[in-house]
């Protein structure tokens, strides 16, 4: 993948995070089982974008976390950047100390254009973009599983 498991996980819960009605907070237990995430691991990803002010907290029983911001307005190339930094984007995919337009590795060309495509997507690409094609998924996923379901009465 191009960034981490934290990263991949933080994407994920923030996804679960963007379907929490304004005013609610989500469990961490309850984001993990869904998500299927560690749940500690999960807590203490949740704790370090609540304290970078992506997230809002509440303890107690009806506790957990919220998303701080639209989830239109956050995109993945904030939240890749928060967990991981964008260091990995910049460095050179040859290993060279020194790798630029100047002084270019084999791979440079190439990797730049690669590089450029996917900072574009992580930037375009927002939480509530992801939430809603993931809910569509799952409708539709549902409507297959109901014809199948139909089909095999009829049979």
């Amino acid at each position: 993948m191009i960034y981490s498991r934290s990263a991949e996980y933080a994407i994920r819960a923030f996804v679960h995070l963007a379907n929490v009605p304004e005013g609610k907070f989500a469990m961490v237990k309850q984001i993990a089982e869904e998500a299927d995430i560690p749940s500690h691991f999960l807590a203490k990803i949740l704790q370090q974008m609540a304290r970078k002010g992506f997230l809002r907290s509440s303890k107690g029983p009806t506790g957990g976390f919220c998303l701080r911001m639209n989830p239109a307005d956050l995109s993945l190339l904030q939240i890749v950047d928060s967990i991981d930094g964008l260091a990995d984007f910049e460095r050179c995919p040859a290993g060279m100390a020194e790798c630029n337009d100047q002084a270019p590795c084999g791979m440079h060309d190439s990797w730049k254009a690669l590089r450029s495509r996917i900072m574009e997507y992580l930037e375009r690409t927002s939480i509530d973009d992801l939430a809603k094609s993931f809910e569509q998924k799952r409708k539709n996923l549902d409507k297959t599983k109901k014809a199948k379901r139909s089909a095999t009465k009829k049979a």
